[in-house]
């Protein structure tokens, strides 16, 4: 059985406050899930896709062509695992590299029009899938969810 550890003001094991505990634990299954859906998401956008290449992909439709130095420090990955990454979308036909107009030895990497087809259908599907899950959700609390998801993305990325 589950100990109730959502009273506000009580010490945990060790003196951590059990907010902490209770963020810790709600975090992990939200990571675990959030993980389990971008390898199905992966395989929506093409069946060889890595479910860690799905985030490269929605990097790239949200903010159009980068270098790979500038997707590897978002995703916060090596260059070499980048590259690797890269090459796979590219045999897959969803990404296509082109020399960099401003730095003549750096490339840009952007969805081809397939690329951007496959990942706007998934993404569409996804929102249709959240729409359905928080329907009974009061939209305040929805917006107020994303706004604190945000200042936690925020705050990790110090």
């Amino acid at each position: 059985m589950h100990e109730d550890t959502h009273d506000e003001g009580h010490e945990g094991r060790g003196g951590e406050s059990t907010e902490f505990l209770s963020l810790e634990r709600e975090l992990t299954v939200l990571l675990r899930r959030a993980r389990a859906n971008q390898g199905e998401m992966a395989r929506e956008v093409h069946p060889d896709l890595e479910s860690a290449a799905y985030g490269l992909l929605v990097r790239l439709e949200e903010c159009g062509r980068q270098r790979a130095t500038e997707l590897a420090a978002y995703i916060g990955v090596g260059k070499a695992t980048m590259s690797r990454q890269l090459r796979a979308l590219e045999q897959l036909g969803l990404v296509a590299r082109e020399p960099d107009p401003a730095d003549g030895r750096a490339w840009l990497v952007d969805l081809t029009e397939e690329g951007r087809t496959r990942v706007s259908r998934v993404r569409e599907a996804r929102r249709e899938r959240y729409v359905r899950h928080f329907s009974d959700w009061d939209r305040g609390e929805v917006g107020e969810l994303a706004r604190l998801l945000h200042e936690l993305n925020r705050g990790m990325e110090k």
